[in-house]
């Protein structure tokens, strides 16, 4: 069983390296890992260097720690930033350096801290991290999300298990849903983003002028900017080389025209933000702002992060998730919102990406906010979709075309 284990690992760090970093030779890769994942970060560091990378720089998090600073530290410390971390982060940008990240956090790890002070925490250091920021939402350089089975996160999926079954039972879903336990998962995720492509392809040729969202719990219009462009599953970044940003992944996505946006969404799964859930979300809008915001749990940091600047009472992002999804078919809320979009269609409050508007990514901010794109500090999924939601594409001419019926693909 350990070594069927130890196969599985390593052949979830060759997916990580060749498929979604799609790692280049001479590249700089930085990993951002919690220390209790040291032996997948050893095996990904491993597969990026039979892969040429020049460096693999490894950026260590221990939650429990950065727990104890957000606690104790004072509201001073919280409003300052170090001047070296944002030069570092701008260096390593410069170098076009490949980001992957891995997820293994207790969705509630920060539960214990006061919603304020994590808001005040996220917005110094946004400004530390817009280089990093810029460059990933302009797809300037290859990024990767990925999960990895941290013991708090698995307790909590599975709390009658013992802690070690709970993680071995974990890193069996990881496994699944990242498709590592078919034959040849390279093989399988090539046709996989191939599928979502061909879905992508087909949105770009109908450019709607806006989604009708439909649910017993949503009914929402959003409009959609002129020269949108729909994605799915893969990104080209500046130098040309196609990376897969999220394993795993299901979704179609594009940014809407955040002036025109109205009705009313309700979340279908919780949301884990800054290590704290938030259930039940409700939101209204009125021409492409919130006007009310609601949760059952956890309703003040969402107000937290909607008041976070101008553009986070807007949406940056809808995607498309059919409900057949192998991870929605796991019947499993992972309160990761790696894992939960990816069951669920979804939006994000906050920035859109330039890269989905045709040459976006060569407009200003200015150029882009003309066109409706939305911008922010922040960029927070959060899931709506369900077994009985429909989506209705209209046309600029008043034309409805059916995309998704009872949660799945029309066509």
């Amino acid at each position: 069983m350990e070594e069927t284990f130890a196969d599985q690992l390593d052949q979830y760090a060759q997916l990580i390296t060749k498929v979604g970093a799609n790692v280049q030779p001479g590249q700089t890769i930085i990993l951002y890992a919690d220390v209790s994942q040291a032996r997948l970060a050893e095996l990904i560091s491993s597969w990026a260097y039979k892969l040429k990378a020049n460096e693999v720089i490894v950026k260590w998090n221990d939650s429990k720690i950065q727990r104890q600073f957000l606690k104790h530290t004072s509201e001073t410390r919280l409003q300052e930033a170090y001047e070296f971390e944002r030069i570092a982060a701008q260096e390593l940008m410069d170098k076009h350096a490949s980001r992957i990240s891995l997820l293994s956090d207790s969705p509630d790890v920060f539960s214990e801290v006061e919603p304020a002070r994590i808001n005040q925490y996220q917005k110094t250091y946004s400004k530390v991290k817009k280089p990093v920021t810029k460059a990933t939402m302009n797809n300037d350089i290859s990024w990767l999300v990925v999960a990895a089975a941290g013991a708090d996160w698995a307790k909590m999926l599975y709390p009658e298990l013992s802690s070690e079954k709970a993680v071995a039972k974990l890193w069996q879903a990881i496994f699944t849903a990242t498709r590592i336990n078919t034959p040849d998962p390279e093989k399988i995720w090539k046709e996989h983003v191939s599928d979502l492509s061909n879905r992508a392809d087909w949105l770009n040729q109908q450019q709607f002028d806006s989604l009708h969202y439909q649910s017993a719990k949503t009914d929402i219009t959003v409009g959609l900017p002129k020269g949108h462009v729909w994605e799915g599953a893969g990104s080209t970044d500046l130098a040309g080389n196609f990376f897969v940003p999220n394993i795993p992944t299901e979704e179609v996505f594009t940014a809407p025209d955040s002036r025109r946006i109205n009705g009313t969404v309700s979340a279908t799964l919780p949301l884990s933000n800054n290590g704290q859930l938030i259930k039940d979300i409700k939101l209204m809008f009125k021409d492409g702002r919130v006007i009310s915001a609601q949760a059952s749990s956890g309703e003040e940091l969402l107000k937290h992060l909607i008041n976070t600047d101008e553009g986070a009472s807007s949406l940056g992002e809808v995607a498309l998730v059919p409900e057949s999804s192998p991870i929605s078919q796991m019947k499993t809320i992972f309160y990761n919102t790696l894992f939960d979009e990816n069951a669920s269609d979804h939006m994000a409050l906050g920035s859109g990406y330039p890269f989905s508007i045709k040459d976006g990514t060569k407009k200003t901010r200015t150029e882009l906010a003309s066109l409706g794109l939305n911008d922010s500090q922040i960029h927070v999924d959060f899931m709506i979709g369900s077994a009985d939601m429909n989506i209705t594409g209209i046309k600029a001419n008043g034309e409805e075309v059916s995309i998704m019926t009872n949660g799945e693909w029309t066509e």
